[in-house]
C-alpha cells in the first residue's frame, strides 16, 4: 500500500472515529479539524518525498557539466547525455539496487569551472574524486551535507576559500578527505575531530595558516596526515602522539616552531616522517621506538644537541636526513649497528666534530653520505673506501667513483695507502680543509682519476712526479694553501707582476716596492681579500684596473706620488665617494681614465686639464655637480670624453668643440644649458656620436654638427632647441641615429624639406621629430629614405594630410609611429608590402574608411595601434592570421562588426575595442585568449550574457565592459581571475547579486558596478574593504554598510530544502507536536478561560555585545599590573580575558587629563567611519561619567616597538618589509579610501601592532584629523604628536596634513630597518636619526642598516643590501623638508610592493 493512501486512510479513520466526539464537545470539532488538515498536508509531503529519483542525480550531473567552462578532450559532451542512463556515463558509478549515484570519478580531465552547488543533491554519494583538474571558486556548502560520503577527492585544482567550522557536521562517515595543491586558507578547523572516521587528510601545498588543532589528535583511526607546503604556525600538538595508527606524518615546509614533542616518537606505527623546512628548536627525541620508520627527516630546522639516539636496532630505516640544523656533537663510534640498512645519510651544515668514525663502513648499504659544512677534524678513515654502494654526485655501477669531503674541517695527513681501496676512484674533493703534510705519490694509484683537487689545505713539500702517471688526469686544483706574506722589495724584478700572485688567497702582506716591474697591474690582485699591506711604489707600473669590485672609499689625495709611470687607471664600477683628487695631475702619463659608475661628488678638478696625453676620460654615472671646467679644452689627445648622468650645470666650454681629436662627446642626462657654439671656425672632423638629450640647451641647432662627416650617432632631443631643421644634415653621410624629438623645432617648408635631405644618408636606421611644431604634411619624398631606415617617430608634430603610399619603399622598417597628428584620408594599402613591420602606430589621427585586408600580410607584427581615428566598417576576419600580435587597440572608432577569428589570437596581451559600435552578445571565444593582461569592450553596444569562459583569463588584470547593454548575472567565474586588479562593469542591465566570489580578488584595486539593476549585499570582505560608495551607486536594490550610502540588510531566513529523509524525519515529528500543542492550548483554554501569551509581551533580546565596568573589572583581574601590556599619555591598556574565553585589548583612557574625554570621543567616531584590514578592530566600549574604555582586537605580538627591540626574537627582513607595507596600506585608505583623507597624526612604532600572523595593525586615532576637501591642511593649536617623528611644519606652525603623516612614516621607516629610534641619545643638536641616515648612506649601507639585518656571510648579501639601499632611499623621499615635494602614500605603497617583490625574486626558496 502506498504512503499516500494509507495517511487518506488515516484520515477518514480519525473522521469517523470521533463524529460522535464532534457532537457531545463542540470544541472537538475545532480540533479534528485541524488534525485533518494537517494529515492532508503531510500525505503531500510525503508523496512528494518518493518522487526522488534517478532523475535528481541525473539534474545535478548535468549541472556539473553546465559549469564546466573548457573540456579540452569534450569527455562529458561525448559520455554525458540524456539519451543514455547516468549509471551508463563514463566516470559515474550506480548502486546496482537502488540505481542511485554512489561515486563520481572524473580524475585528471584537465576540465575548468566551477563546483555547483546541485552537485549536493547526490544524496547517495560514497566517493567524490575531483582531482586534477581546474575546479575553481570555493566549495559549495552543500557538499558539506552530504552524510553519505566516504571519501572527497579534490587534489590539483585552484579552489579557494575557508573550510567551514561545522565542516564535519554532516560528514561523520567520512574516510579521506584530499584537499591539496589548491587555494585554501584560513585555519584548519578544530572541529575535523567530529570526523571520526577520518583515515588520510590531506592539506598540502595551499595557503593554511594559525596552529594546527590539537582536536587532530582524537581522530584515532587516522594512517596518513599531510599538512606540507601551508603557513602553519605554533608548535606541533603532542596530541598527535594519540594517533596510534599513524603511518606517514608530513609536516614540511610550514613556520611551526618549540620542539619535536616526544609523544611522536612513541608512535610503532610510523614508517614515514617528515617534519623538514621549519623553525623547529630543541633536541631530537629519543627515536627508539618507531620500529617501522623507513623515512626520517628533520633538516632545515634550528635543532640543536647531538646526534640522535637509537637505542633499539631500526631495521626499516633508509634515509635519515638530520642537515641544515644546529646539531653540535661528535658522531657516535656505532650508530651504524642501530641502522644496518640504512641508504641515505645527510647530515651536512651542522656543527658535528670531532673524527668521522670508522663505523661509518658498518653502513654499508649507504649511497649517499653528505657531510660537509660541519667542523670534523682528524683522519679520514681509511675504512669508507669500503663502502662500495655509494653513489654521490653521478656515481653509478655501485663502484666508487666520486669521494667528496670538501668544505670541513678536517685536519690531518693522507694516508700513504690512501688509494688501495678504492681503486677505481676517478673524482676526488678534498678542497677547503686543514689537510697537511706532504701530497702522497700513492695517488698514482687512483689510476681513473679524472678530477684531483686539494686547494684551500695546508699540504707542504713537493708536488709528486707520480702524479704524472694519471693519465685521464683532466682537472688538477693545488692552489691556496699555506703562503701568507711575500716580500719582494728592494730587488730589480722587471717585467709584469703574475696575476697568479690572486692565488695566493692567504696573502696578508705584499712588498714589491723598489723594483723595475713594469706593465698592468694584474686586477686579480683586487680579489686578494685578506691582504693588509700591499706596496707597489717606485716601480715602472702603467696600468692598474680594479674596475668591477665592491671597493668603498676615497681615493687618497697623494694617489699618484707613487704610481708617477702610470698610463691607465680604471676604477670603474665600484662604490668610491668623495671628491676626485686634484693630484691626479701628477700621473701625468695618463693616457686613459675610467671612473664611471661610482659615487663621486663635488666638482670636476680643473687640474684633469693637465693630463695633456689623455685620451679616454670617463666621468658617467656619478653625483659630480657645478661647471664643467674650460680647462678639459687643453686635452688635444683626447678622443672619449664622457661626462652624461651627473649633476653639471652651467655653459660647455666652447673650448672643448675645438678638441679636434673627439670621436665620442657624451654630456646627456646633466642640467646643461646655453647655446651651443655655431662658428664656423668650430670644427670636430673625428667626431661619430655626440649626445647631448636631457639638458636644458637652446638656440638653433648648431653649424658646427654638420661639418662632422664621421658622425654616425646625434642625439639632441629633450631639449629646448629651436628654429628651423636644417636641409644641411644630408651631409652626414654616414649618419644612422638622429634624434631631435621634444624640442621646439620648426619645418621651413609645410613639405618638411628637411626629410628630403635625409635621403642621402645611406646608412640612416633611426630617427625621430616628435613632439616639435612641424606643422606640416607627410611628402611623398619620404619613400626616397634609405632601406637602411628601420623605425621613425614623428608622433604629435601636427602633421597633416594623408599617408603617403610611397612610405612602403622602405622595405626594412620595423615600427612606424605617426600618432598625435591630424592625418586624414584612408589607411594605404601598400603598406602590406612591409613583411617585416612589428609596430605600426597611427592612433589618434583623423583616418578614415574601413581597415584594409592589406595590414593581415604584416605577419610579424607586434603591435597594432589605430585607436582614435574615424575607422568604420568590420574588422577583418583575416586579422587571425596575425599570431605574433600581442597589442591591438582600434578604440574610439566607428567600427560596427567583429570577426569570430580574432578571438584565435591566443598569445594577444593587450586589446582595446571601445567606443565603437559593436552589437550583439560577448562571443564565447573571448576565453581562447589566456594569456590577456588587459581587453576594454567598453563604450560599445554588446548586449546579452558576460559569457563564463572569462573567468578562464588567469593572467586578466584590467576588465572594461563599462556602458554596453549586457544583461544577467555577474558570472561567478569572475572571482577566479586572481591577478586582477580593474574591473568596469558600470552603465549595463546587469542584475542579481554581486558573486562573494570577488572578496577573493586580493590585488583588485578598482571597481565599478555603478547603474545597474544589481540586487542583495555589497560582499564586505578581502578588496571590498576599501571600495567607496561611487563603486555601487545607481544600483537601488543593493543593501550593506552605511559607508557604502546603500541602505543596510534586512537578515534573511533561507528555507532551503534538504533531503528527503530531513523531510520525513524532522519535518514531521515537529509538526505533530505543533498540532498536539495547539490542542493543548484549545483545551486550556476552554477548561480554564485564560487567554494566550501575546508575542509582543516577551522581552526583547539584546542586539550588541556590550560590557560594563565590572565585566571588564573582573576580565582584566582588577586591572592587575600583570594584565598590562602598554602605557601611553592619557591610558593604559590591558589584556583582558572575556566571560567566552575570548582574549581582548582594554583600553582605559585616564579621565585626570581632560584631553582623555577628547581623545575617546574621536577614536570612538574614527572607528565608525574607517574600516580596513590593516587597521585595529575597536569590538566595544564601556562609558559612563568616570570610567571610559574601548575594548579592541587582542594583539599576541605586542607592538612593533616591543618585536623590534627584542633581544629574543629578532625581526628578519622580510616581516620588517611585510610590517611597513601593511602600515603604508593603512595610511593609503585613511588618506585615499575614505569620503574626505584622514590625518593619524601620531605614527610611530608604539602604535602599530602585530597579530598572531604578524599582520600590522595601525591604531591610536585619538589625534586623528578629517581632511574637509577645500582644506590641503589644517592648523593644530596643541602639538600632541610624539617628538622625533613629528613633521617640521607641524613643530614649527602645528601645521598637520597627509604630507605630515609620510614624514612620520619615513621616520618609522628608518627606525625599522636601523633599529635606533629618532630620540636616541647620539641624535643631539642638529644631527637627527634622518640626517644621519643621509650622511652615511653614500659610504654604504652597512654603516646604517640594523646589524642583525645584513651580514656579508648571507649568499643573498648583495640582493638584500640592495633592498635596504631602496628602502632608505625611499625613507628620505617621505622625510624631505618641504611637505610639498614629499611623495605620497601610493606611491610609497607601489614602491614598498616593488622592493619585496624584487627581493623575493632573487632570493631562492623563500616560502611566503
Amino acid at each position: 500500500m502506498s504512503v499516500l493512501g494509507l495517511s487518506i486512510q488515516l484520515s477518514t479513520h480519525l473522521q469517523s472515529k470521533y463524529s460522535s466526539l464532534m457532537e457531545r464537545i463542540p470544541s472537538a470539532q475545532m480540533m479534528i479539524r485541524f488534525l485533518l488538515l494537517h494529515c492532508l498536508i503531510l500525505s503531500f509531503m510525503i508523496a512528494s518525498a518518493n518522487t526522488t529519483s534517478i532523475t535528481t542525480d541525473q539534474q545535478a550531473l548535468l549541472s556539473l557539466k553546465g559549469h564546466v567552462t573548457d573540456d579540452p578532450a569534450n569527455f562529458l559532451a561525448r559520455n554525458w547525455n540524456t539519451s543514455s542512463s547516468v549509471c551508463n556515463w563514463t566516470g559515474v558509478t550506480c548502486d546496482v539496487r537502488t540505481h542511485r549515484v554512489t561515486a563520481l570519478n572524473i580524475y585528471g580531465l584537465n576540465l575548468t569551472g566551477t563546483i555547483p552547488s546541485e552537485l549536493g543533491n547526490l544524496s547517495s554519494l560514497q566517493t567524490l574524486d575531483l582531482s586534477f583538474n581546474w575546479f575553481s571558486g570555493s566549495i559549495p556548502a552543500s557538499i558539506f551535507n552530504m552524510s553519505s560520503l566516504l571519501s572527497i577527492r579534490f587534489t590539483n585544482n585552484t579552489l579557494f576559500g575557508e573550510l567551514p567550522p561545522n565542516f564535519c557536521n554532516h560528514l561523520s562517515n567520512l574516510e579521506s578527505l584530499f584537499l591539496k595543491s589548491n587555494m585554501f586558507h584560513g585555519k584548519i578547523p578544530s572541529t575535523l575531530s567530529n570526523c571520526k572516521r577520518l583515515r588520510e587528510i590531506s592539506l598540502s601545498l595551499n595557503d593554511f595558516s594559525g596552529t594546527i588543532p590539537k582536536e587532530i589528535g582524537n581522530v584515532t583511526k587516522l594512517i596518513g596526515l599531510y599538512l606540507r607546503g601551508n603557513q602553519l604556525q605554533g608548535e606541533i600538538p603532542k596530541e598527535l602522539g594519540n594517533l596510534s595508527k599513524l603511518e606517514i606524518l608530513w609536516l614540511q615546509n610550514n613556520f611551526l616552531t618549540g620542539a619535536i614533542p616526544s609523544s611522536i616518537f612513541n608512535l610503532s606505527s610510523l614508517s614515514n616522517l617528515d617534519l623538514s623546512h621549519n623553525n623547529l628548536t630543541g633536541t631530537i627525541p629519543d627515536v627508539g621506538h618507531l620500529f617501522q620508520l623507513q623515512w626520517l627527516d628533520l633538516s632545515d630546522n634550528q635543532l640543536s644537541g647531538s646526534f640522535p639516539s637509537f637505542k633499539f636496532k631500526m631495521p626499516l630505516l633508509q634515509v635519515l636526513d638530520l642537515s641544515v640544523n644546529g646539531l653540535s656533537a661528535e658522531l657516535p663510534a656505532n650508530f651504524c649497528n642501530s641502522l644496518p640498512f640504512l641508504e641515505e645519510l645527510y647530515l651536512s651544515k651542522n656543527m658535528f666534530y670531532g673524527e668521522i668514525p670508522s663505523d661509518l663502513a658498518n653502513c654499508s648499504y649507504l649511497r649517499i653520505l653528505l657531510l660537509q659544512f660541519n667542523n670534523f677534524s682528524g683522519a679520514i678513515p681509511k675504512e669508507i673506501g669500503n663502502l662500495t654502494k655509494l653513489e654521490k654526485l653521478d656515481l653509478q655501477y655501485n663502484i666508487l667513483q666520486v669521494l667528496d669531503l670538501s668544505v670541513n674541517g678536517l685536519s690531518a695527513e693522507l694516508p700513504a695507502n690512501f688509494c688501495n681501496n678504492l681503486p677505481f676512484l676517478e673524482e676526488l674533493y678534498l678542497s677547503k680543509n686543514m689537510f697537511y703534510g706532504e701530497i702522497p705519490s700513492d695517488l698514482a694509484n687512483c689510476s681513473y682519476l679524472r678530477i684531483l683537487l686539494l686547494q684551500f689545505n695546508n699540504f707542504s713539500g713537493a708536488i709528486p712526479k707520480e702524479i704524472g702517471n694519471l693519465t685521464k688526469l683532466e682537472k688538477l686544483d693545488l692552489q691556496y694553501n699555506i703562503l701568507q706574506e711575500l716580500y719582494l722589495s728592494k730587488n730589480m724584478f722587471y717585467g709584469e707582476i703574475p696575476s697568479d700572485l690572486a692565488n695566493c688567497s692567504y696573502l696578508r702582506i705584499l712588498l714589491l716596492q723598489f723594483n723595475n716591474f713594469s706593465g698592468a697591474i694584474p686586477k686579480e690582485i683586487g680579489n686578494l681579500t685578506k691582504l693588509e699591506k700591499l706596496d707597489l711604489q717606485y716601480n715602472i707600473l702603467q696600468v692598474l684596473d680594479l674596475s668591477v669590485n665592491g671597493l668603498s672609499a676615497e681615493l687618497p689625495a697623494n694617489f699618484c706620488n707613487n704610481l708617477p709611470f702610470l698610463e691607465e687607471l680604471y676604477l670603474s664600477k665600484n662604490m668610491f665617494y668623495g671628491e676626485i683628487p686634484s693630484d691626479l695631475a701628477n700621473c701625468s702619463y695618463l693616457r686613459i681614465l675610467l671612473l664611471q659608475f661610482n659615487n663621486f661628488s663635488g666638482a670636476i678638478p680643473k687640474e684633469i686639464g693637465n693630463l695633456t696625453k689623455l685620451e679616454k676620460l670617463d666621468l658617467q654615472f656619478n653625483r659630480l655637480r657645478g661647471e664643467i671646467p674650460h680647462e678639459i679644452g687643453n686635452l688635444h689627445n683626447l678622443e672619449w670624453m664622457a661626462f652624461s648622468f651627473n649633476k653639471l650645470v652651467g655653459v660647455v666650454p666652447t673650448t672643448i668643440f675645438n678638441v679636434s681629436t673627439l670621436k665620442m662627446l657624451y654630456l646627456h642626462s646633466n642640467s646643461l644649458s646655453g647655446r651651443l657654439p655655431s662658428s664656423t671656425d668650430v670644427r670636430l672632423p673625428n667626431l661619430e656620436e655626440l649626445y647631448l638629450w636631457g639638458n636644458n640647451f637652446n638656440g638653433t641647432i648648431p653649424n658646427f654638427i654638420f661639418n662632422a662627416s664621421k658622425l654616425s650617432k646625434l642625439d639632441l632631443q629633450t631639449n629646448s632647441f629651436s628654429g628651423f631643421i636644417p636641409n644641411t644634415f644630408g651631409n652626414l653621410r654616414n649618419l644612422k641615429w638622429l634624434g631631435l624629438n621634444d624640442n621646439y623645432l620648426t619645418s621651413s617648408t609645410p613639405e618638411l624639406s628637411f626629410l628630403s635631405s635625409l635621403s642621402n644618408c645611406k646608412y640612416l636606421k633611426y630617427f625621430s621629430f616628435s613632439d616639435n611644431p612641424l606643422d606640416g604634411i607627410l611628402p611623398r619624398a619620404i619613400g626616397n629614405l634609405s632601406q637602411s631606415i628601420e623605425e621613425f617617430w614623428i608622433v604629435s608634430c601636427n602633421i597633416s594630410g594623408g599617408i603617403p603610399k610611397e612610405i612602403s619603399n622602405l622595405t626594412n622598417l620595423i615600427a612606424i609611429y605617426l600618432g598625435g597628428n591630424k592625418l586624414n584620408g584612408t589607411i594605404p594599402i601598400t603598406l602590406g608590402k612591409l613583411q617585416k613591420l612589428q609596430l605600426l602606430s597611427f592612433e589618434d589621427n583623423q583616418l578614415e574608411g574601413s581597415i584594409a585586408d592589406d595590414l593581415c600580410r604584416l605577419t610579424a607584427l607586434f603591435q597594432l595601434d589605430l585607436g582614435g581615428n574615424m575607422l568604420s566598417g568590420f574588422i577583418p576576419a583575416c586579422f587571425g592570421n596575425l599570431t605574433n600580435l600581442k597589442k591591438l587597440n582600434l578604440g574610439s572608432n566607428q567600427l560596427t562588426s567583429t570577426s569570430s577569428t580574432l578571438w584565435s589570437l591566443k598569445y594577444i596581451l593587450y586589446l582595446n575595442l571601445s567606443s565603437n559600435s559593436f552589437t550583439g552578445p560577448l562571443p564565447l571565444g573571448i576565453g581562447n585568449l589566456k594569456v590577456l593582461v588587459q581587453i576594454d569592450l567598453s563604450m560599445n553596444n554588446f548586449s546579452g550574457a558576460i559569457p563564463t569562459t572569462i573567468g578562464g583569463l588567469k593572467d586578466l588584470q584590467h576588465l572594461f565592459l563599462e556602458c554596453n547593454r549586457l544583461q544577467g548575472l555577474i558570472p561567478d567565474s569572475i572571482g577566479g581571475l586572481i591577478n586582477l586588479k580593474s574591473l568596469d562593469l558600470s552603465n549595463n542591465n546587469l542584475s542579481g547579486a554581486i558573486p562573494t566570489s570577488l572578496e577573493k580578488l586580493l590585488d583588485l584595486q578598482y571597481i565599478n558596478v555603478s547603474f545597474n539593476k544589481l540586487e542583495g549585499e555589497i560582499p564586505r570582505e578581502g578588496p571590498f574593504r576599501n571600495f567607496s560608495a561611487k563603486s555601487f551607486k545607481g544600483n537601488e536594490l543593493l543593501c550593506g554598510m552605511p559607508n557604502l550610502q546603500v541602505p543596510p540588510c534586512r537578515t534573511r531566513i533561507h528555507h532551503k530544502s534538504r533531503k528527503n529523509n530531513l523531510l520525513i524525519g524532522i519535518v514531521l515529528p515537529l509538526s505533530t507536536i505543533f498540532m498536539m500543542v495547539v490542542i493543548l492550548l484549545i483545551l486550556r483554554y476552554q477548561k480554564r478561560g485564560k487567554s494566550l501569551p501575546n508575542d509582543a509581551n516577551l522581552p526583547p533580546i539584546a542586539n550588541q555585545r556590550r560590557f560594563t565596568y565590572l565585566e571588564l573589572f573582573q576580565a582584566t583581574n582588577e586591572f592587575s599590573a600583570n594584565n598590562l601590556i602598554g602605557r601611553g599619555g592619557i591610558g593604559s591598556v590591558y589584556k583582558a580575558r572575556i566571560q567566552d574565553g575570548t582574549e581582548v585589548a582594554v583600553k582605559v583612557f585616564n579621565l585626570q587629563y581632560r584631553e582623555a574625554f577628547k581623545s575617546f570621543d574621536i577614536e570612538c567616531d574614527m572607528m565608525k567611519r574607517i574600516r580596513h584590514r590593516n587597521l585595529i578592530k575597536i569590538i566595544s566600549s564601556c562609558s559612563n561619567d568616570d570610567f571610559k574604555a574601548l575594548i579592541l582586537e587582542y594583539m599576541p605580538h605586542g607592538s612593533l616597538e616591543k618585536c623590534l627591540y627584542s633581544s629574543t626574537n629578532i625581526l628578519d627582513i622580510f616581516q620588517r618589509l611585510n610590517i611597513m607595507i601593511d602600515v603604508a596600506s593603512a595610511l593609503e585608505y585613511l588618506h585615499f579610501g575614505y569620503s574626505v583623507p584622514i590625518i593619524h597624526c601620531d605614527l610611530k612604532p608604539s602604535n602599530v601592532l602585530l597579530d598572531d600572523n604578524m599582520v600590522a595593525h595601525l591604531s591610536d586615532f585619538g589625534m586623528a584629523k578629517p581632511l574637509l576637501k577645500e582644506d590641503q591642511s589644517l592648523t593644530q593649536t596643541q602639538t600632541l604628536a610624539t617628538i622625533g617623528y613629528m613633521a617640521p611644519e607641524y613643530g614649527r606652525e602645528g601645521r598637520v596634513s597627509t604630507n605630515g603623516d609620510v614624514y612620520s612614516f619615513g621616520i618609522m621607516l628608518i627606525e625599522t630597518f636601523t633599529r635606533k629610534k629618532p630620540t636616541d641619545e647620539i641624535f643631539s643638536g642638529e644631527m637627527t636619526l634622518k640626517r644621519w641616515v643621509n650622511d652615511l648612506l653614500p659610504i654604504s649601507v652597512m654603516e646604517v642598516v640594523d646589524a642583525n639585518l645584513l651580514s656579508q656571510e648571507d649568499k643573498h648579501f648583495m640582493t638584500k643590501e640592495q633592498c635596504v639601499s631602496f628602502v632608505f632611499n625611499l625613507a628620505m623621499k617621505c622625510t624631505v623638508e618641504s611637505p610639498w615635494e614629499r611623495i605620497n602614500v601610493k606611491e610609497i605603497v607601489r614602491r614598498l610592493l616593488q622592493i619585496r617583490d624584487s627581493l623575493l625574486k632573487n632570493v631562492e626558496g623563500r616560502r611566503m
